[in-house]
């Protein structure tokens, strides 16, 4: 069984216990890796984003969870540097940050506003590139990053809309990083997961429908579990995929392979 005893990772996205970012949380602790998360930072009197937080972060007695906007590179550069400060260098990375205005995600791709792409852009793709610069003098020996995607980016899917454009720069960022972080032998690699029911996910499209499409289409004729993809994270995070940097590995049932309907037969 992998274990990761005596690595330390930092996680960024954890919304609460169904996000993804939780999922892997929880593998992560349960193979012995010590957890570092950021919250949100709350406007001053309020502590209701990190209260968020640690109501996930408290089941591992998480001692280390800091604010960060990972929009901000004020914030980012004091986050890293509180990390560095109180636990010194970190062995992985999890990237589990993504957001568009609810307004812009709702609306055609074509309709939605300047503002609300450059936004969802800035934060759901070059946040990855701003995480790494900042963080890029941390990592011990073999650092490893792990960003979290959906096939969205690759292909169109009705309803995903501008955050399919920004997914898609998201997996080239993560190829781009693949190369640069290698330098330092840090590898970059994303998880592109089949859709799971999150907050994220209840705001684009008919969520139901897209469920049944890959129960009925994957070649596992079912929908991927949290528990899967966090699985499949802690694998790229971890030395057994020490050789493998700059992939997308999809974690879906299958069903990117697939190029038309199950059920169509051959013509004789």
């Amino acid at each position: 069984m992998l274990s990761l005893k005596g690595k330390k990772a930092v996680v960024m996205g954890v919304a609460n216990n169904h996000s993804i970012a939780a999922s892997v949380a929880t593998h992560l602790h349960e193979l012995g890796c010590e957890l570092i998360f950021s919250h949100l930072p709350d406007p001053e009197g309020s502590n209701k984003m990190e209260r968020r937080v640690r109501r996930v972060t408290d089941e591992f007695k998480a001692e280390h969870v800091y604010p960060c906007d990972v929009s901000s590179d004020a914030s980012l550069e004091k986050f890293f540097s509180t990390v560095s400060e109180k636990v010194g260098k970190f062995d992985y990375l999890v990237h589990s940050v993504a957001y568009a205005n609810l307004e812009d995600l709702r609306k055609k791709t074509i309709d939605c506003s300047r503002a609300g792409f450059l936004q969802a852009m800035d934060i759901s793709a070059y946040s990855l590139l701003a995480v790494l610069r900042y963080s890029q003098n941390l990592f011990e020996e073999n650092g490893s990053v792990v960003a979290m995607s959906y096939y969205g980016g690759e292909k169109v899917v009705p309803g995903y809309n501008v955050m399919g454009v920004c997914k898609s720069a998201l997996e080239m960022s993560v190829k781009y990083a693949a190369l640069e972080m290698g330098e330092n032998r840090i590898r970059v690699n994303a998880v592109s997961a089949g859709p799971i029911k999150t907050l994220a996910a209840s705001a684009v499209g008919d969520f139901g429908k897209m469920l049944k499409l890959y129960e009925e289409q994957s070649p596992l004729q079912s929908p991927v579990s949290s528990k899967e993809v966090a699985a499949a994270t802690a694998f790229l995070l971890g030395p057994a995929a020490g050789g493998i940097t700059g992939e997308i590995l999809h974690v879906d049932g299958g069903y990117n392979v697939m190029g038309g309907p199950k059920g169509m037969k051959s013509s004789s």
